[in-house]
């Protein structure tokens, strides 16, 4: 009878300690994250942990409307910003892989009409070079239109590009991820927003999309700037696209969703689109883009040269000196995945393909800190919380 008492209770203390385990780097994961949210102020903040192909994590904090104090939800959406532009490239090499379009197709011939950098008028500016921001695109201060790139319209449009030639120099462009967006319309026949939903998006069994009027108004959290001390919301955010639709030209006029910052999504949902790229193009028996495909995204195209580049491949880039841990700061450790910023959210969707683990962080709201970068400080509480 003693016996069976003493491995009743080694039993017991096993089972107790495999449960504080297990809630551990949960319960860590809390601390760190609502740390960073005060130390920034942050309105709100939504995570999600993904490891060993599963969510493991997920939890939001703080506010998704700072006037009625409602809390935000991890079903709760946000407009992602530029990590959009990897949808907008997932879309393409759908059709590149069936070979419509291939990746040094010239984008004169994709879109419709010439575009050169007038100061080299010889050299062709390819799909690959728009998905990579080296086709020396200039953005322009209002990129939601291409009207920029058209030489009917804006003459030679040297205002649009840098002096360098296409192919040998990097700088990031929100004009040329819409051009790309464009481009995707009209080899695909299909409206813009339409089809990445139909066959990114739904096909994945998200909730989200481009069109702010196809989705739930109520799951949509505020943004706001910190400006002058106090949040600001950012009302143009989530603007309604009706008002385009009657003048709208097919073929042209796909900047109105912005391809290349418009995706609204929940950190949850970005976590399950992240998995399938984590997969090299698979999740859960649905292929969506080939594995070729997926790792052409993920292949640098153009690597460092100057502290202003990003080690960048197709929409989606390596992260070098990001995370604190040494163990992913050396090459063929880097991880991958892309951020974005715009009226006040700040958004990460990074993960490691050596390790399969990712984290994507989302934020509608924070004060600057001198001396910190939001989302490196953020992801770095993350992974030292419940993945390090």
């Amino acid at each position: 009878m003693r016996i069976n008492k003493f491995f009743m209770a080694i039993a017991a203390f096993v089972l107790l300690f495999a449960s504080s385990c297990s809630t551990f780097p949960t319960e860590q994961t809390d601390q760190a994250i609502q740390a960073v949210l005060e130390e920034f102020q942050a309105v709100g903040i939504s995570a999600a942990v993904v490891k060993d192909g599963e969510i493991v994590y997920n939890k939001s904090f703080g506010y998704k409307d700072l006037e009625s104090k409602t809390p935000l939800a991890n079903d709760d959406m946000m407009r992602i910003a530029s990590i959009s532009k990897s949808f907008t490239a997932t879309s393409l090499m759908q059709f590149v892989e069936q070979g419509t379009i291939s990746l040094d197709d010239d984008i004169s011939d994709l879109i419709g009409f010439t575009i050169r950098n007038p100061h080299f008028p010889d050299t062709p500016i390819t799909l690959r070079m728009v998905l990579s921001h080296t086709a020396s695109i200039r953005d322009q201060a209002d990129y939601s239109t291409l009207d920029h790139l058209n030489p009917a319209i804006s003459g030679d449009c040297a205002a649009s590009f840098f002096e360098y030639e296409p192919g040998t120099g990097y700088n990031y462009s929100n004009l040329g991820l819409n051009l790309a967006g464009t481009i995707l319309e009209k080899v695909s026949g299909v409206r813009f927003d339409q089809y990445v939903k139909e066959n990114v998006i739904n096909r994945l069994g998200l909730t989200g999309g481009h069109n702010v009027d196809l989705l739930d108004s109520t799951k949509l959290a505020k943004l706001y700037n910190f400006r002058d001390g106090e949040y600001v919301e950012s009302t143009s955010a989530y603007r309604s696209i009706a008002e385009y639709l009657p003048d709208y030209v097919m073929g042209y006029s796909a900047p109105r969703f912005s391809p290349t910052g418009g995706v609204k999504i929940s950190a949850h949902d970005l976590a399950i689109y992240m998995m399938m790229h984590m997969n090299y193009g698979e999740l859960d028996g649905v292929r969506i883009i080939s594995e070729e495909s997926a790792k052409a995204m993920q292949t640098p195209v153009w690597i460092v040269k100057s502290e202003e580049d990003e080690q960048y491949g197709l929409c989606l880039r390596e992260f070098i000196d990001y995370l604190d841990d040494p163990k992913y700061n050396v090459a063929g450790s880097y991880p991958v995945g892309h951020t974005g910023g715009a009226y006040g959210l700040n958004s990460i969707m990074l993960w490691s393909p050596a390790d399969g683990w990712g984290i994507v962080a989302m934020t509608n709201g924070y004060a600057p800190v001198e001396g910190k970068g939001f989302l490196k400080t953020l992801t770095n509480a993350i992974y030292n919380a419940y993945l390090k």
